[in-house]
């Protein structure tokens, strides 16, 4: 590992914004209270990586609390930091491996999640690591409030129609769908937002598919 991750993962040891594994799990279900001091409702952001969106929509909201999710602490470091120097209190970063997030919140504790251009993991192989694939589709549903919502943001075409085909074949309700964002009359203050990476797709001329969607059966 560089001495440039090394310096950020010590670093990152010592925000007050940043949880870490195993210490996530005190917070189930009370996260609002023990970690914002309120009762405010909490939205994630899951592989979050540097946090751009998490830090944005929490400028955007600070009527809500926002927690950025990645196993990354490099990544996370970039929000925390930025968070922290900005005086954003309404934000937190969690470093955890998302297959584990029913150990770190409780039934019915999420209000809404972001899921903003993750790794696709094309190969059929690699299939059961989709982040919106049934398993995880499943413990989501546990920690969402019922009347919560899903969004997603994709640069990857099959991705976006697999997990289109997912949202089907559980019956559950879309609100908004589009695959080319950018050019549809969706676009808001929060579609707006822009990670790193989407700035290189849309510099490319690469459409941005969105859906918008809830596990309230159609």
């Amino acid at each position: 590992m560089g001495k440039d991750k090394l310096r950020k993962f010590a670093e990152v040891a010592t925000f007050e914004n940043v949880i870490q594994l195993d210490a996530g799990k005190e917070y189930k279900g009370k996260w609002a209270e023990k970690q914002f001091g309120n009762t405010n409702p909490v939205v994630l952001e899951l592989a979050c990586g540097k946090g751009e969106y998490t830090v944005n929509l929490a400028r955007l909201f600070p009527e809500k609390n926002f927690i950025g999710i990645d196993f990354k602490g490099n990544r996370i470091w970039r929000g925390a930091k930025t968070a922290l120097e900005d005086g954003i209190k309404n934000v937190a970063f969690l470093r955890i491996q998302i297959e584990t997030i029913l150990e770190h919140f409780g039934e019915n504790e999420i209000d809404e999640i972001w899921i903003t251009f993750p790794d696709p993991q094309p190969q059929d192989s690699r299939e059961k690591k989709r982040l919106t694939g049934p398993k995880f589709l499943d413990r989501y549903k546990i920690i969402m409030k019922p009347e919560g919502m899903m969004n997603l943001k994709t640069d990857n075409d099959g991705f976006y129609a697999y997990t289109l085909e997912q949202i089907d074949l559980q019956n559950l309700k879309k609100y908004k769908e589009t695959t080319d964002l950018y050019h549809s009359d969706l676009v808001d203050h929060v579609l707006s937002i822009k990670t790193y990476y989407e700035k290189k797709y849309l510099a490319d001329d690469k459409n941005i598919n969105y859906v918008k969607w809830s596990f309230e059966k159609r």
